[in-house]
């Protein structure tokens, strides 16, 4: 089956062009002005921006945690994405303490073979370390798993500093790609204790015990572990503008600093911790907490000029039902915010129609660098001749308003409830299938796992 793209604007890293783009099969045949092709359903672009379909490299379906599994399992969660545009989802394989690395892999390919909507991918999570998780690194590569993520908060994954030295250092001789969360647990812990001994329990107290100066120690203690190892790391969900000045002040030393961030921290802002009804504040309760309107400025300036690498969504979704476990005590309050369908509109409206990032930064931090850090380039995150045929036909003109009522990832809140976007998603394409139309989701569990290589970018 063939499709011609006919009239639209294609977007890359470098720039964009009005040139056609057709689709044979799986894969995008020929790229250029003026195609046609016998057979082919012609499909009128003109006024669209065509993207290669997104990428998000930090999900977390189907997650055990706080007590509770996470609203969207791979089958919901994959179905939001891609109709948000996401066409490849990258989630978190994490075996338990005292597993090893395969039985983590194991239990993850069991909750997403056969059950995605889009292509799909895992990082593995290293919550332990001994000679057998060592030796698995290289099993990991390849069985296409080349990137993997370390935590320096919660106990039940957190590694010591001596194990994560090691950690690196075997990552750095496999070729491995680390991101870690860089939280200061200790001090954390300790402020935690502050706010129960006074009985400060409400949400309020969340942003509090997570101040951004921990956010900045977490990140210089490991970019100093990983300039001794010397090996790139990337630095996950990073939401505030002293983090930033020490990946700066790391790579003016020489080290390669990859980030990555997310668009609750470049759109929400932590006065909704502060609201006196507890379901409403309980909602935004994510680590890292959201931040202040100067960060969000901070990370908007480093999106414009280059120095974040990728926008994530981190997608870890409760319902209010599940919020509600922390009515009382504000640690109990399950942590993480729904994302993976609104985040190309979001970052379209608040980046580009706003004038913060061009339509280029967009496709660079929502396709082509993910494409790149992740392995998976030239196969997805570009629209050339041999690529797969994963694009997001955009519409400007299209705009919209976000709401819970209109959403399909499985939770009855949307943290962005009546944002009002410039355009939408026109038309999804996964590996040359029409996946989305306006918004219906047309194609059933069709994702397919994608081996992945080593870092490009």
């Amino acid at each position: 089956m063939k499709t011609l793209l006919k009239g639209g604007q294609v977007v890359s890293g470098s720039g964009t062009a009005a040139v056609d783009v057709l689709l044979d099969g799986e894969t995008i045949a020929a790229v250029g002005p003026n195609l046609s092709a016998d057979g082919a359903e012609v499909v009128d672009c003109a006024g669209k921006l065509l993207f290669p379909g997104f990428i998000d490299a930090h999900t977390h379906f189907d997650l055990e945690v706080a007590g509770t599994i996470t609203a969207d399992d791979f089958i919901t969660g994959s179905r939001a994405a891609l109709r948000g545009g996401t066409t490849t989802v990258i989630d978190f394989a994490a075996p338990d303490k005292g597993e090893s690395l395969h039985a983590g892999l194991r239990r993850w390919q069991k909750k997403a073979d056969g059950r995605c909507a889009c292509d799909y991918g895992f990082h593995m999570t290293i919550d332990d370390w001994n000679e057998g998780i060592s030796r698995e690194i290289g099993e990991m590569m390849e069985e296409g798993i080349p990137s993997f993520k370390m935590y320096m908060t919660y106990p039940a994954m957190m590694l010591g500093e001596e194990d994560m030295y090691f950690a690196l250092k075997r990552l750095k001789e496999a070729g491995g790609l680390t991101g870690v969360h860089c939280e200061n647990h200790g001090i954390i812990d300790a402020l935690i204790a502050e706010k129960k001994a006074v009985g400060a329990m409400n949400p309020s107290s969340h942003p509090r015990t997570r101040p951004n100066g921990l956010e900045a120690e977490a990140v210089s203690h490991l970019l100093r572990l990983a300039e001794q190892v010397d090996t790139p790391v990337i630095i996950v969900h990073l939401s505030t503008k002293e983090a930033l000045e020490e990946v700066r002040a790391a790579r003016n030393r020489g080290q390669t600093v990859y980030v990555e961030t997310c668009p609750q921290y470049l759109l929400l802002d932590d006065s909704v911790y502060d609201n006196p009804d507890f379901m409403e504040a309980a909602k935004y309760v994510c680590a890292p907490p959201l931040r202040t309107v100067a960060d969000q400025e901070a990370l908007w300036l480093a999106l414009g000029s280059g120095e974040i690498q990728t926008v994530s969504t981190d997608h870890c979704s409760f319902t209010t039902a599940q919020k509600r476990a922390g009515r009382y005590d504000f640690t109990k309050i399950p942590g993480g915010l729904p994302g993976v369908e609104t985040r190309g509109v979001l970052l379209y409206t608040a980046g580009v129609a706003a004038g913060r990032i061009t339509v280029s930064d967009l496709c660079r931090v929502l396709s082509e660098n993910a494409a790149k850090l992740y392995g998976c380039w030239p196969r997805k995150g570009v629209i050339a001749p041999g690529s797969d045929a994963d694009l997001v036909v955009y519409d400007p003109a299209a705009d919209a308003t976000i709401t819970a009522a209109n959403q399909i990832q499985n939770v009855d809140y949307n943290p962005y409830e009546g944002f009002e976007t410039k355009g939408s998603i026109a038309r999804v394409y996964l590996r040359g299938r029409l996946a989305v139309n306006h918004g219906e989701v047309l194609v059933g569990n069709s994702g397919q796992f994608i081996h992945r290589g080593k870092n490009c970018l």
